[in-house]
């Protein structure tokens, strides 16, 4: 996480998260802005989204982009989530928690739209109910919430960056806080992004045209199944945590590990076993349930 904090899991259907709100504080200092002032009540009070776009990014991925329906604004830092709250049919309370995709660059103000990519799960009751919405609906949303953030304090020399499915969504939403860190204090970034197919691969157009306009940023995706056909050099064929040794971390670095949690355990253990220390592994577990 932004600070580590172990055994946080989330879903693309069903998202659940054990890790606490970052506080005000460092949310300025991570952004470099004012204090929001209604920022502390964001984290108990729920607020109307309206489903203001969509798009299938993926055989079964959505992109929504909501704007709150309130008249206030919606800002985060990137690497923080939102819940979306609804009921079963049955009536029972239920929440979702999805992390913000949306680049941005300065404090979210009213009517700017947050993003997020969700997984359509069969038969998922989150599912359905996107699936079932029209441009202009709403729902009832919390947050942000949670620490798997860039932190102003680091002085790392490289960030290893590791997602698989929508655990990529963190590292877009980060990239200009990294842009901004390779300026400032030339770290170099490496992105391993795993997918099975090129068609399930997540935002790679906004990685690959970041990694092409900033060279101390290399955008590697690994394809557990199929190879594009005309694959990027930096394109590898297998599963993201065969690469470690490849892009194995320096002392001082620092990783984040987001997404499935078979990769994020097994990639955890590789970072401990070539000496990474553990505050220095920052990790978010995704999974998915009806």
């Amino acid at each position: 996480m932004g600070c580590p904090v172990a055994g946080v899991l989330h879903g693309p259907d069903r998202p659940t998260r054990y890790h606490s709100r970052i506080d005000t504080r460092s949310r300025a200092a991570v952004l470099g802005r004012p204090r929001p002032t209604d920022l502390p009540a964001l984290a108990i009070t729920q607020f109307p989204l309206k489903l203001a776009a969509r798009r299938m990014i993926a055989p079964t991925v959505a992109h929504l982009s909501f704007t709150r329906d309130d008249g206030q604004p919606l800002d985060f830092i990137p690497g923080q989530f939102i819940q979306i709250h609804f009921e079963y049919a049955d009536g029972t309370a239920t929440k979702r928690s999805y992390s913000l995709a949306t680049i941005h660059d300065h404090a979210m103000g009213p009517g700017e739209a947050v993003d997020v990519a969700v997984s359509y799960v069969p038969g998922g009751a989150a599912t359905a109910l996107f699936e079932g919405m029209e441009i202009g609906d709403t729902v009832q949303a919390t947050g942000p919430f949670g620490r798997f953030c860039l932190m102003p304090q680091d002085t790392n020399r490289r960030y290893l960056l590791i997602g698989t499915g929508t655990g990529v969504t963190p590292y877009r939403a980060m990239l200009p806080l990294l842009e901004k860190a390779i300026a400032e204090r030339g770290v170099e970034v490496v992105l391993l992004m795993g997918a099975r197919t090129p068609a399930e691969l997540l935002y790679g157009d906004d990685f690959r045209a970041f990694a092409d306009a900033h060279p101390n940023f290399r955008f590697v995706p690994c394809f557990s199944r199929e190879l594009p056909a005309d694959p990027h050099p930096d394109v590898r064929h297998g599963y993201v945590q065969q690469f470690l040794g490849e892009f194995a971390p320096g002392e001082g670095d620092i990783a984040y590990l987001c997404g499935n949690p078979d990769m994020v355990d097994a990639a955890f253990e590789a970072l401990k076993g070539v000496g990474l220390p553990v505050p220095l592994i920052r990790r978010e577990k995704y999974v998915s349930s009806k």
